[in-house]
């Protein structure tokens, strides 16, 4: 039997697991309502040899305590084992999602110079060098976010939901809204690949994360684009962590 290994990820804004069997990813769930309830009940359910747990919100001790009564567990921190380094100021401030995203990156594109975007409730950019040195990177407002600011700080402007298909030139309030910040985003990720091209060419461009759908078709450079690119990251630092048999 091949040996599963369960790859949880508690974002800002969404929780969801991975299951692999050996090295093949075989399912992913959304975890809802009770966090600890739906964790357990799908731990239960795929009955996992070992977890690694990837959080950058403060949840309750007793999930990490619920998972290793099941299995040999990892909380993914600045001291786990990584295929990279990190010379940065303060390498424990970086956030799990972040370690795992360059994990991930190393390991599929080794010896190259890595620009690996992360779109979620923040957009994280990520730089690994080819000596698969984490320099750092940026981090600014993710896609939701955006659309919701411009409900919190104005009087009248309503929250909009994105979309893949908009428009250059909005035509109404909504696709306005849905302009300026879909296609914002997109020209300022552009932005950031062509100002580290310019200083570490040749780099390779990695997009993932929830709202990759809407902002791929919009972006000019050649990506590399993986949804599950952050549950690869982890499966790959449980294997460095964790026991394989």
């Amino acid at each position: 039997m091949a040996l599963r290994t369960v790859c949880i990820d508690f974002g800002n804004t969404r929780q969801k697991a991975a299951l692999f069997s050996g090295e093949q990813l075989i399912e992913i769930s959304f975890l809802e309502d009770d966090l600890q309830i739906a964790l357990e009940t799908l731990v239960k359910r795929w009955q996992p040899h070992r977890a690694i747990l990837s959080s950058v919100i403060n949840h309750p001790d007793s999930v990490v305590q619920m998972l290793e009564e099941h299995c040999t567990t990892h909380v993914l921190q600045a001291g786990s084992r990584l295929p990279f380094a990190t010379p940065v100021g303060k390498p424990s401030t970086i956030g799990a999602d972040r370690l795992a995203l360059c994990a991930a990156a190393t390991l599929l594109f080794p010896h190259q110079n890595n620009l690996i975007i992360g779109l979620g409730s923040a957009v994280t950019y990520n730089f690994i060098n080819v000596r698969h040195e984490f320099l750092g990177g940026g981090i600014s407002p993710g896609l939701h976010m955006r659309m919701r600011a411009l409900n919190s700080y104005t009087a009248k402007l309503p929250i909009v939901e994105p979309h893949w298909n908009v428009p250059l030139v909005g035509y109404d309030t909504a696709t306005n809204i849905q302009s300026g910040v879909v296609l914002g985003l997109a020209m300022e990720i552009d932005g950031f690949i062509d100002r580290y091209k310019a200083q570490y060419r040749p780099i390779n461009a990695v997009l993932t994360g929830g709202d990759l759908a809407y902002l791929s078709p919009h972006i000019k450079n050649g990506i590399f684009a993986d949804p599950d690119l952050l549950f690869k990251g982890l499966y790959a630092i449980a294997a460095a962590n964790l026991p394989s048999a």
